[in-house]
């Protein structure tokens, strides 16, 4: 038995409670190592000197390139659960608790894995919506001026009299509007915005001012309107908050340049030397090293309570469902913390997406975000399916300890994503081939997570640079798979397992590039095929002979 292998965190991805009553516990051991994994547990606070303990076996629901991962649910009346493992390798059997390894288990129950207490403000829950995402992401100066139509001419506008404001493309809050048709008849029930407030720049992420919508893109007025109309036809909506920095013409910035260290607002920046060099580089901290985004001081507690103010604003005022965090991972904490908490008290079913690239677990503990961009959904369906560098069992256990890097519910909420408005479109990984762009999209519909669709990937586009990427929407273009995304997510809606159910490996096949997995919950079994090949695959289920084309995807109720 390899001891240096098997890990167990309690009050972690290992170990957490998804009500009141049912904690899940799980337990990493080598691949292949432990044959069966029991795990006992009881009341640490057993008024009986001896604990009464209970048994469960442990199932094994993953396993990656290095380990196998085993779970158990406990759903029981106690509140407060000490808890051990028995592990068997077939030839040893040994007891693993806190303190260590041992032939014999102690009968010390504070030398025991502890749950402390189940409290129930410390359950992760996520917006009761949130399961049933289907996600459209528009980039607003590249989508629409109207109906079936982008302008494609750039804007400038004065604001206040003192700041330019420009667009590129021309879209508009008014375009978004006039093609919900559009947008609802592919099935979509959740739209995220880039940003939307008032910027120097056609992206928007130089913010001017935070309470008003950006000239080029409309006004209030008529932003109020499109969210009226997204409620009435089901579609919610979800804003991108950019709050780590500002724009160079934000009030408090300007201030400083001009008055340094006598200005009320200089504390508002983080690290701001002087003399302040406006230049490239700047003397100062900001974002990625680019002047126009000075960094604020999210510690500050007039800071905090400005873009508090900011983010509760718009929920009262226009009623959007949640936000997408910008640089969420270069913010403290504490702020995000007080954030969730002011925006959670008034609207409580608001959902809120960090942008984070890497692994997010200290941002996902249930007192900051619901959800992050998961760009390791990207990376791992880059490999696979547009440039095949990785073969099915390689893809399987990367999919595999993505999923278990996180709570169950939190692995459900993760937004999924081919590409977005920061990296190149998944179609040029693909040197254009449009059937591993399909194949993708099928396997983002089906796999663990939300899933988000790139405005214009139903057009084909491709693009390796900025330009290219965020690219005017190709309104009335021929060559589409509109139909068969929308194929897609209605067989998503249809199966509540691929929303919430588990994942469970049924076959990696190296040789014949074919995936086949199960999405499982209490209500129904669903096989999903993934055929990433240039052959056609029978798979025999009962004798019944269930026939994947190539490079295509299968959904079979069983």
């Amino acid at each position: 038995m390899n001891r240096s292998a098997i890990l167990h965190i309690p009050l972690s991805q290992y170990a957490f409670a998804e009500d009141e009553h049912t904690l899940r516990i799980r337990l990493r051991a080598q691949k292949d190592d432990i044959r069966k994994c029991t795990l006992y547990y009881g009341d640490r606070v057993d008024p009986s000197k001896q604990i009464h303990v209970k048994k469960l076996e442990m199932k094994r629901i993953a396993a990656d390139d290095l380990f196998d991962y085993f779970e158990a649910k406990i759903e029981d009346a106690y509140t407060r659960v000490c808890y051990y493992f028995l592990l068997d390798d077939g030839t040893d059997r040994e007891y693993y608790y806190e303190r260590n390894f041992g032939k014999k288990i102690t009968d010390n129950r504070t030398e025991y894995f502890q749950f402390p207490y189940i409290r129930r403000e410390d359950i992760i829950s996520m917006p009761d919506w949130a399961e049933n995402i289907v996600m459209y992401h528009i980039f607003p100066d590249s989508f629409a001026t109207g109906k079936g139509v982008l302008s494609k001419q750039s804007k400038r506008r004065l604001f206040r009299e003192e700041s330019v404001v420009t667009s590129c493309l021309g879209g508009t809050l008014v375009g978004i509007k006039e093609n919900i048709e559009y947008i609802v008849g592919l099935g979509i029930n959740c739209i995220y915005l880039n940003p939307i407030f008032t910027a120097n720049s056609y992206h928007k992420y130089d913010t001017i001012d935070y309470y008003s919508v950006d000239p080029c893109f409309g006004s209030m007025d008529e932003f109020k309107e499109l969210v009226q109309v997204c409620h009435r036809n089901g579609i919610r909506i979800i804003l991108d908050g950019v709050f780590n920095h500002c724009g160079s013409d934000f009030f408090a910035f300007k201030e400083v340049l001009v008055k340094g260290r006598k200005s009320r607002y200089y504390d508002w920046f983080y690290e701001m030397p002087e003399p302040i060099c406006y230049s490239d580089p700047p003397s100062y901290e900001a974002f990625a090293y680019v002047k126009e985004m000075p960094k604020l001081n999210t510690g500050n507690k007039e800071v905090e309570k400005y873009f508090i103010d900011v983010g509760t604003y718009w929920i009262k005022e226009t009623d959007i469902d949640g936000w997408r965090l910008d640089v969420a991972n270069e913010i403290n904490h504490d702020f995000w913390r007080h954030f969730r908490e002011a925006v959670k008290k008034v609207k409580p079913d608001a959902f809120l997406i960090g942008e984070i690239w890497e692994d997010a677990g200290e941002w996902l503990k249930g007192d900051q975000f619901d959800s992050t961009m998961n760009y390791r959904f990207s990376y791992l369906c880059k490999d696979f399916f547009a440039v095949r560098k990785m073969k099915v069992s390689e893809f399987d256990h990367q999919i595999q300890k993505m999923i278990m890097r996180y709570p169950r519910m939190v692995s459900l909420m993760q937004m999924n994503f081919l590409d977005s408005h920061d990296v190149a479109r998944f179609l040029s990984y693909c040197n254009g081939d449009k059937r591993k762009l399909e194949l993708a999209l099928f396997y983002l519909l089906m796999g663990v997570g939300i899933p988000s669709v790139f405005y214009g990937d139903e057009y084909y586009i491709e693009g390796q640079t900025e330009s290219e990427y965020r690219q005017a929407m190709p309104w009335g273009q021929k060559e589409n798979c509109y139909g068969l995304l929308r194929e897609y997510i209605n067989i998503r809606k249809e199966h509540s397992a691929i929303r919430n159910g588990s994942y469970r490996t049924i076959l990696c096949d190296d040789e014949k590039n074919v995936y086949v997995f199960a999405r499982e919950n209490t209500e129904e079994s669903v096989l999903v095929f993934v055929n990433n090949s240039e052959e056609e695959f029978a798979y025999y289920i009962d004798q019944d002979e269930i026939l994947i084309p190539a490079m295509s995807g299968k959904v079979y109720p069983r």
